[in-house]
């Protein structure tokens, strides 16, 4: 899938069902869980508005309904509340690509490291279950190659997270994992243009388990650090060419893997 096609809305003509229970939590969970799902698979693009009467109708839901699940995307850094504007699907710009990946590398890399030094057997073996599940997943659909693999994409999460868990800050853990979850716009776009030829992303992930299952704190954060990076300096490298159709260009110079 190009670039072009993942920032292009492709449009919801079925109605999500969602079922009128007593308990409001459960019709916000699902409008929640559905409209996540479309920002994170491109099906709402970047800088897309959500309005409440199509989002009414579309979920049979009242708008107090709508704006709560909103709320809640809005926690997680996927929506943005716009003053007279309403809600919109979080914008990409190269300046928040910076900021996130300066934030992300310094949060997480700590986290990683305080995961390795306390982490126990259970998180050990945690982290080979996970990236084992990951390793034996495809990454690529098998109905639609070109675009990410929906069961790929949660192993992913899950060996990710699995690599944290070890840390006892639960602070810094929420912290990561939110961070984890607003570059995910991004790392879906970098998805969406098809394989980076420079990068091995399987075989990252097996050195950053040998090294967490090692106790190798140095070699760890410097290749979580990396790992993060790399698919921001994609990013970069081809806005600054013209490749990258975005409202809000992403150009300059990489970020590297010390960011």
């Amino acid at each position: 899938m190009s670039g072009a096609n993942f920032l292009k809305l492709a449009g919801n003509p079925y109605t999500v069902p969602v079922a009128k229970t007593e308990a409001g939590g459960t019709r916000v969970d699902a409008v929640w869980l559905s409209l996540q799902s479309d920002i994170l698979a491109g099906r709402l693009r970047p800088g897309e508005r959500l309005k409440f009467p199509p989002l009414s109708k579309r979920f049979g839901l009242s708008p107090s309904v709508i704006r709560e699940a909103l709320n809640r995307l809005a926690d997680q850094g996927l929506v943005r509340m716009q003053p007279h504007q309403g809600f919109q699907v979080t914008p990409l710009s190269a300046v928040d690509l910076r900021e996130l990946v300066e934030v992300r590398v310094h949060v997480e890399t700590e986290v990683f490291r305080r995961a390795i030094e306390h982490g126990d057997l259970r998180w050990e073996t945690n982290i080979v279950a996970t990236h084992h599940m990951l390793a034996r997943t495809p990454e690529k659909d098998p109905d639609d190659p070109a675009r990410t693999n929906e069961a790929w994409d949660e192993a992913h999460s899950a060996f990710h997270r699995a690599l944290l868990l070890g840390c006892t800050n639960k602070r810094l853990l929420d912290l990561a994992t939110r961070l984890r979850q607003e570059f995910k716009l991004y790392r879906h776009l970098s998805d969406s243009l098809g394989d980076d030829s420079e990068r091995d992303p399987a075989g990252e992930h097996k050195q950053l388990a040998d090294a967490a299952i090692a106790r190798d704190g140095a070699s760890a954060v410097e290749q979580l650090a990396a790992h993060i990076a790399a698919p921001a300096d994609r990013l970069l490298r081809l806005a600054a060419a013209g490749k990258l159709p975005l409202d809000t260009a992403l150009s300059g110079d990489g970020i590297g893997p010390s960011a």
